[in-house]
């Protein structure tokens, strides 16, 4: 059985990083969950046991069900019908897998029905997944953004949007608009507070939004009358079950076909408030940014990933004058190029989910009690390489991926070209890597 987990000792490697213990521990608060909790380790052997029985589950998924159905996602995509996207029918078929396999809310605490698992171990099912197909790392991938609501949403919040998200509702993050791509101060979908109703109303239009039909939304909107800076801004969150937005189209996009991109209507849609009013994009959509940024940086990983076995495999079938093209010395400097390149931005990755970790860890018990002034430190110092590492990561991790596939297709040859070969679909797909969460 094809398991994208267990074929990869790179993630593997990683994943003994001696880093990875103390993020255990802060994360496991010392292992407090074990006795309240059947699933929840008593120690780290038992917590990195854990970690490597979900990423198998994971690899496994991504070898029997997402990657045998990308091709065919590819081809068919989602539907738009009265307003409603309908996914493909393949799509469907990977989303209730993963929502039967539990592998929604991976880093969402327990009690709101996660696993209670590091960035870590999440970005690194984000890199198999990528590798299976991109365009459904969008999708399922997008349940990070229950991070920031987590991060700042209310407990009320919290106790009614997070559970479920882990029972395997979708996400989408709606932040762009057809005048405001990477200036998101720009933003001007409108939120109105109804003193009647004491209710949140929004109207407008967003555009180029990943997932756009899901469940619940994060919305960056103008809560302020008269603004025109991002001062003005705030974040809402809108559930779809209370209407009041359909989906004007599906974008007829290049790579990525089978998660919708979508143009969003907004009219007298009900929401509330997120956080504070002013905050939304100073605070709040700028820590979803650095999230997401590094869910790019797995997708560009994966992606990386597959175009190296891609052309591995096909350079060491391929015979011309008498030889495997693999052993030609050109063909031989693409492949060490492609792999080396992959390892570097795999280590770069992981090296900036692992400070992600440290960080967002002593933010979560500064929500419990005060930190000591060592906690403090540590807790500045790995957000600081955090803020560094990310957008870095972003940049190299996609600019290397698009070489990587650049150069799997040429050691394809025509061949490469045809759409009968996965990599002439990663070489679409690839494409928007850097250029959505922040262009490079």
């Amino acid at each position: 059985m094809a398991n994208f987990y267990t074929d990869n000792p790179h993630i593997q490697y990683h994943l003994q990083h001696p880093l990875m213990e103390r993020i255990a521990r802060l994360k496991e608060r010392d292992y407090a969950d074990a006795d309240q909790y059947d699933y929840a380790p008593s120690d780290y052997a038992d917590a990195l046991d854990s970690y490597q029985r979900v990423l198998e589950i994971v690899g496994e998924v991504c070898g029997e069900v997402i990657a045998p159905n990308a091709a065919e996602v590819d081809l068919t995509g989602p539907t738009l019908h009265e307003g409603r996207v309908s996914y493909d029918p393949l799509t469907a078929q990977n989303l209730d897998t993963v929502r039967q396999t539990g592998l929604m809310g991976m880093s969402l605490p327990r009690r709101y029905g996660g696993l209670n698992m590091p960035i870590t171990p999440y970005i690194m099912a984000a890199d198999m997944v990528s590798r299976a197909d991109a365009g459904f790392e969008n999708l399922w991938g997008l349940q990070d953004c229950a991070e920031t609501l987590y991060e700042f949403g209310s407990e009320d919040q919290r106790e009614r949007f997070l559970p479920r998200v882990c029972a395997g509702e979708t996400m989408s993050m709606d932040l762009t608009e057809p005048d405001a791509g990477s200036d998101l101060q720009a933003v001007m979908l409108k939120a109105t507070y109804n003193e009647a109703d004491q209710q949140w109303y929004l109207n407008g239009v967003k555009r180029f939004i990943t997932n756009g039909d899901s469940d619940i939304h994060l919305v960056l909107a103008r809560s302020e009358e008269g603004t025109k800076d991002a001062r003005g801004l705030s974040m809402f969150i809108y559930d779809a079950k209370n209407g009041g937005v359909t989906v004007r189209r599906i974008e007829n996009k290049m790579g990525i076909k089978g998660v919708p991109t979508c143009e969003l209507v907004f009219k007298d849609a009900p929401a509330e408030l997120c956080g504070e009013r002013r905050l939304g994009l100073i605070r709040y959509v700028m820590s979803l940014m650095n999230g997401a940024r590094l869910g790019i940086m797995a997708q560009a990983v994966g992606i990386s990933e597959a175009a190296y076995r891609e052309a591995k495999t096909y350079a060491a079938d391929r015979h011309q004058y008498g030889h495997a093209i693999d052993k030609f010395p050109a063909v031989y400097e693409m492949l060490a190029l492609i792999r080396a390149k992959t390892d570097a931005t795999r280590a770069h990755l992981y090296e900036t989910s692992r400070f992600v970790d440290m960080y967002k860890a002593y933010d979560d018990i500064a929500r419990e009690r005060k930190l000591t002034p060592e906690e403090r430190k540590e807790q500045k110092y790995y957000s600081r390489l955090a803020d560094a590492f990310t957008p870095i990561g972003k940049g190299m991790s996609t600019e290397l991926a698009n070489q990587n596939v650049y150069d799997c297709i040429q050691i394809y040859g025509g061949s490469g070209y045809m759409k009968d070969y996965t990599c002439e679909r990663l070489y679409r797909d690839v494409r928007i890597t850097n250029i959505y969460e922040g262009t490079t």
